[in-house]
């Protein structure tokens, strides 16, 4: 990972391949690391940025809240310095609401979307009260909190078969510091509802969801396309469609990243 001094913090990024740009943009309770997988499959056709979004991964913390137009602004100044002018994003989960936030803060820069396990839609009251919930579970136990935040990602058939999987991100989760986790998810809670985006965006937008997904619950998602152009894609497990269904959320990725 490279670091760029931004607003005198560190944020971390990677720089691999050559070609049409692919920003991937990591969940809540992740980091870069998230992607060494499809970062290695898609730099053999394209210039992929990695970047640890704010208070995750080597990336500092700004604030006590980081909006996602704060995470936006993050990604411009990694773009800004590499000289990229226009790329393709894919976003899981909050990485998708930050997409959509660059998307409407810098729309000439944006080829194309894939929004994994993410929505446009903002957070329902019921779903504010949720991460009320989770910032006072997290600053009385922390590793708590991760530890089963993780767990509950993926669908209940999958928690066995994963088992080394899941482990592996508990233990990126807990570098992540608190003061992250909370501003995080004060920043989730006032997102803007963006879903005007996928009605009158004049590129291409891919929306995957997961049938026994916890956290996007999928009947309460899948409304959103509708009256839409955007490639809509459902797989039969949980919130983590890069583990639970790798090679096919791969294959239709590619292919729409060549339609873009």
């Amino acid at each position: 990972m490279k670091l760029l001094n931004y607003k005198n913090i560190n944020l971390a990024y990677s720089d691999t391949g050559k070609g049409t740009a692919i920003v991937l943009l990591h969940g809540f309770l992740e980091n870069s690391t998230m992607w060494d997988f499809f970062a290695g499959e898609f730099a053999k056709k394209y210039r992929v940025i990695t970047i640890d979004l704010l208070g995750h991964g080597q990336t500092e913390c700004l604030g006590y809240i980081h909006t996602m137009e704060d995470m936006a602004d993050a990604v411009h100044a990694v773009l800004h310095e590499l000289r990229i002018r226009k790329a393709i994003f894919m976003g899981h989960s909050m990485g998708g609401y930050v997409a959509l936030a660059f998307a409407e803060l810098y729309p000439d820069m944006v080829k194309g979307i894939v929004l994994q396990n993410s929505t446009s839609l903002a957070d329902s009251d019921e779903r504010k009260i949720n991460r009320d919930r989770a910032i006072k579970a997290v600053k009385q136990n922390y590793t708590a909190f991760v530890r089963m935040s993780i767990a509950n990602l993926f669908s209940e058939e999958n928690r066995e078969k994963f088992a080394d999987e899941i482990e592996a991100l508990r233990n990126e989760a807990l570098k992540t510091p608190l003061q992250g986790i909370v501003a995080a998810l004060e920043g989730m809670k006032v997102r803007k509802d963006r879903e005007v985006i996928l009605h009158f965006a004049p590129y291409l937008i891919l929306l995957v969801l997961g049938r026994q997904d916890q956290s996007l619950i999928y009947d309460e998602h899948a409304g959103q396309v509708e009256g839409t152009d955007v490639k809509f894609v459902t797989y039969p497990h949980g919130h983590m469609s890069h583990i639970e269904s790798r090679d096919e959320l791969l294959k239709e990725v590619l292919e729409f990243f060549k339609n873009c």
